[in-house]
């Protein structure tokens, strides 16, 4: 399946910035030292790799603007079509051509010049025809300037459409402006789509996701369209037909019964018949959404029979795709301010859409290549003895047991809810304590040993006793130090050794008075 990312496309220099990008990739990336006394051959090549290189240089970055950008023949009709609306085919592909003959005209360049190199027979003559190339194609680079600032202007908003896949399972949403497509899409996806009491606010296609008996769809919220001829629609409302015309999918269509749009029931049921084309062969639901304003059956004769006439017309559709035509899900009710019918509405076209796809799929000739390989064996009888399924009697009883119901244990929550709510029940958090006796659990301090609890245990002069501890611990550790200090590689000294070593330590000490008192000394003179 093709996946369109237009988010991928490198960004397209300006015609100045190209110029600087492939200049100075020339001077960084060939030899930039010559002098007349080489071989006139050495002369020649250094300046035939000049104009070669840039050429390349040239050609690359040029044929990266036109491979990333897409052809619009090839790729999915849809995309072409939007976008044709978006950015007129024409000039889309004029600006790609102009871009594609640049390319071959620097090369042609590069090539004439690389064979007047060959017969040059001067520094000079080799460096004029170096700069004449190089001028050459940077001309026709600036030329070609307006067709990349445009090219990149189309990058910018390709880069910000919606990552729509046409192959996918598709609701589409459509109708007049203001009638509550986007409301409708913000409750059943989780796209945070703009909603304003005015029309026009959605100005693009917008996407959002849903799920449905565990499959994901594709939810497309369209502009609003007027009900005016083909060519007085604008591109807002083209993007809509374009969508209409290309997706697969089921078709949402809104009506506001209410009138709260600022457009009748008359004018939306005359825009439905104008662009009934489209929904031929696609699953259509006819959705009266309001009903809180405006209940369906609170309706003039005059309206509600243009609501019968969209209604067989839906049935049509349904009939076309070898449906029955007693199906009631092609008009229904909802009310994206109550949410009543939203799910129902999403459900009905979601079922409508699998079967759909099914139904297509089951008439392919790949399927009928699967089927052809199924075989289901069904035993015949052999005689009139009854041979009925041997369970084993542990398997009944297991699948009686998770049959039943279990009682589902009361929380501290659900007993707090029924005895009137926080502040007033106070949930008890020892009442599932595991304990040697039950008794304990609603003791205010457990008892721990021989009748004794904690505090029993706790001196009312920890604190001086504390202070007692660290004290001894101190001279302990102040003594051990000193033990340390008249150790010698791990060996005790002797009394003798003892007496030198704090012999030597105070002569080491008179020592460093006297110095630091001569220093002071003459600091100070």
């Amino acid at each position: 399946m093709v996946q369109y990312n237009f988010k991928k496309i490198t960004v397209v220099p300006s015609g100045k910035d190209f110029i600087d990008i492939i200049l100075s990739r020339t001077q960084r990336q060939t030899p930039t030292v010559v002098h007349k006394g080489y071989p006139i051959s050495r002369l020649r090549e250094f300046y035939m790799r000049k104009v070669k290189f840039t050429q390349q240089n040239f050609h690359e970055k040029l044929s990266a603007v036109i491979d990333e950008f897409p052809r619009l023949d090839d790729i999915h009709p849809f995309y072409g079509d939007l976008l044709h609306v978006l950015y007129n085919k024409d000039h889309y592909k004029l600006a790609l051509g102009q871009v594609n003959t640049a390319r071959n005209i620097v090369g042609k360049i590069a090539k004439d010049y690389v064979r007047l190199l060959k017969y040059g027979d001067s520094l000079y003559r080799c460096k004029s025809l170096k700069v004449a190339a190089l001028g050459r194609m940077c001309t026709v680079i600036k030329r070609i300037s307006p067709s990349l600032a445009y090219l990149e202007q189309i990058r910018q908003h390709m880069a910000r459409l919606p990552s729509i896949d046409p192959n996918t399972r598709t609701i589409l949403i459509c109708g007049y402006p203001n009638v509550g497509k986007s409301s409708f899409m913000n409750k059943i996806t989780r796209a945070d789509v703009d909603v304003q009491p005015y029309a026009f606010t959605t100005k693009s296609l917008f996407v959002g996701h849903t799920d449905y008996e565990y499959l994901r769809y594709q939810v497309i919220d369209t502009p609003g369209i007027l009900d005016r001829p083909f060519e007085d629609r604008n591109i807002i409302e083209m993007c809509s037909i374009t969508a209409l015309a290309h997706l697969k999918a089921a078709v949402l269509f809104f009506l506001d019964i209410s009138g709260s749009c600022g457009y009748s029931i008359e004018q939306q049921a005359a825009l439905f018949h104008s662009i009934k084309s489209l929904f031929m062969n696609k699953p259509l639901v006819v959705v009266c959404n309001k009903i809180d304003l405006q209940p369906l059956e609170g309706l003039s004769e005059e309206d509600m029979k243009l609501v019968m006439e969209m209604k067989t017309e839906a049935v049509k559709t349904v009939l076309a795709q070898g449906g029955d035509s007693n199906d009631e899900e092609v008009l229904l009710t909802m009310s994206t301010m109550t949410d009543e019918g939203v799910i129902a509405v999403k459900n009905a076209a979601c079922e409508r859409l699998l079967n759909q796809r099914v139904e297509i799929k089951m008439k392919s000739k790949k399927i009928n290549d699967c089927l052809n390989r199924f075989h289901v064996a069904i035993p015949k009888p052999r005689d009139t003895k009854e041979r009925p399924p041997c369970i084993p009697p542990a398997v009944l009883e297991a699948s009686e047991k998770a049959n039943e119901e279990k009682e589902k244990r009361k929380l501290e929550k659900d007993l707090e809810e029924e005895n009137g709510g926080a502040g007033v029940y106070s949930a008890n958090l020892r009442k599932y304590y595991i304990l040697a006796d039950e008794e304990w659990k609603e003791d205010i301090m457990p008892e721990i040993l021989d009748g004794h609890n904690v505090y029993d245990f706790v001196d009312p002069d920890i604190l001086l006793r504390l202070e007692e501890l660290e004290r001894e611990e101190g001279l302990h550790l102040e003594a051990k130090a000193d033990e340390e200090d008249f150790e010698m590689d791990g060996k005790e000294l002797t009394e003798e050794e003892r007496q030198l070593l704090a012999e030597i330590r105070r002569k080491k000490n008179l020592l460093v008075q006297e110095h630091r008192m001569k220093k002071s000394t003459a600091e100070e003179v």
